[in-house]
Order: C-alpha cells, then sequence, then structure tokens
C-alpha cells in the first residue's frame, strides 16, 4: 500500500493500543510508525510490512557510508563552507 505522505508517529498507551489494535495497525500502513508506550516510557514500535521488510533487506544500508552511496545527490552542492568559522561565546 502506498503513503502518500509519511506522518509523524502516534503514540499509543498500551492500553489504548490493546483496545484499538486494528486502528494501530491501519495507521501504521498509512501514516507509518505508531509508538507504544508502558507507563509513559516507550516500549514498541508497531511498523508496516513493507516497511520492516526493507529494514531488514540484505539491501538495506549498514553504515551511513552505504546509506550516503544510496541517496540521489545530483544537484546538491556538498562543497564545504567557504566562509570563516565564528566565534561562539559559551
Amino acid at each position: 500500500m502506498a503513503r502518500t505522505e509519511r506522518q509523524p508517529s502516534q503514540d499509543w498507551s498500551l492500553a489504548d493500543a490493546k483496545n484499538q489494535f486494528s486502528e494501530v495497525v491501519r495507521r501504521a500502513r498509512r501514516q507509518g510508525p505508531q509508538t507504544i508506550n508502558v507507563r509513559g516510557e516507550r516500549a514498541a514500535v508497531v511498523v508496516s510490512a513493507s516497511e520492516y521488510d526493507a529494514l531488514i533487506s540484505p539491501e538495506a544500508p549498514k553504515t551511513l557510508k552505504d546509506l550516503l552511496r544510496g541517496m540521489n545527490l545530483e544537484g546538491i552542492d556538498l562543497t564545504r563552507d567557504q566562509r570563516p568559522p565564528r566565534d561562539i561565546d559559551l
């Protein structure tokens, strides 16, 4: 199922997630990961099967270098800023 727009993760209490599990799954498929909290602390994240498959895929980037190599950076200037560094008072 294609998503048109990724929305931020929604937080669910464990009780709400149990009572509305089908809604949690629906939103994970359409909106992205759904976070389940236990006693106010993040305990689990429900993701769609396609997202999970992408995460565990042998082709998934394993390092930052792999991730950057897989990105389309055409037309983006990645040269270092030539301005002198600023002094920051701490």
